[in-house]
């Protein structure tokens, strides 16, 4: 396992129980009602569609609460994720709920490897995930490789001109951080994560990498996919730019100022020919 893996596999296997256990990932509310589906998910339920009855599977699923939203809406869902931490959370959450979910440990590269290939409906990435990518490349071709002909990739995520931004600025959108995929990764070290807990992490050291819209979108050609839509939204389910956001009733965080300035998330899709 390369550093890169090592060290955020870490960070993510101590992060899996803080946010089993917060309000922000509202486990309980999942186990209490069997109708209710994530916040992620429901912003998605215009351009997601119909997905009853479809073989799907959801990529660094975390601890399972967009997975199970899916399966919820009629999918049969799996979810890959190389943290056994977050495993062990979502499978416990997936039986609380009575919900039938495949859940395999293994990186994103190697998902073709330990799931069937060329047999799902649905390959799902739900936001904040490729940026734990070093290559959008490899990304792309593992999607390919998943899907059946006919099936289609559904990702909504952070917009790479967001992610460039520098987040501690609370008076103006600064650029500071890499729009392109470089070699080197973004090395943070940081003792926190994003749900409300008074627990520090001990595996602070991450790597991060961006990828421009145009890197995803030729990777996802040159692996023989087929681009069918592309929405970039003013909206995110954070407050990605602390002191210069406002929430709105359902849970997704805009600039306060001017919001028309800057994409803070897409969604796309893309189709795998018959």
């Amino acid at each position: 396992m390369s550093d890169y893996l090592t060290l955020n596999q870490a960070n993510w296997d101590q992060r899996a129980p803080l946010h089993a256990a917060s309000k922000g990932y509202a486990a309980q509310r999942f186990i209490d009602e069997p109708d209710y589906l994530s916040d992620v998910v429901r912003f998605d339920l215009p351009l997601l569609g119909d997905i009853r009855g479809l073989r799907g599977v959801h990529l660094q699923c975390h601890i399972g609460t967009d997975t199970l939203s899916l399966a919820r809406l009629g999918a049969q869902m799996s979810g890959l994720d190389f943290s056994q931490a977050s495993l062990s959370e979502a499978r416990a959450l997936a039986e609380r709920c009575g919900v039938a979910i495949e859940f395999v440990e293994s990186e994103v590269y190697r998902a073709a490897q330990v799931l069937p290939r060329a047999t799902f409906d649905l390959v799902y990435t739900g936001i904040g995930a490729l940026c734990w990518l070093p290559s959008i490349d490899s990304w792309a071709r593992t999607v390919s490789e998943l899907l059946k002909p006919g099936g289609r990739l559904f990702i909504r995520e952070g917009h790479p001109m967001l992610w460039a931004l520098d987040e501690s600025r609370e008076d103006e959108l600064v650029i500071t951080q890499p729009y392109f995929e470089r070699s080197q990764p973004m090395v943070w070290d940081d003792a926190s994560t994003y749900v409300d807990t008074d627990t520090p992490l001990t595996a602070t050291v991450t790597h991060e990498w961006n990828h421009g819209l145009g890197e995803i979108i030729g990777a996802l050609l040159r692996h023989g996919l087929q681009i069918s839509a592309l929405v970039e939204h003013q909206s995110i389910p954070w407050e990605a730019l602390p002191g210069q956001m406002r929430c709105d009733a359902n849970g997704e965080w805009h600039l306060k100022h001017a919001p028309w300035r800057l994409p803070l998330s897409y969604t796309l899709q893309a189709i795998k020919p018959l």
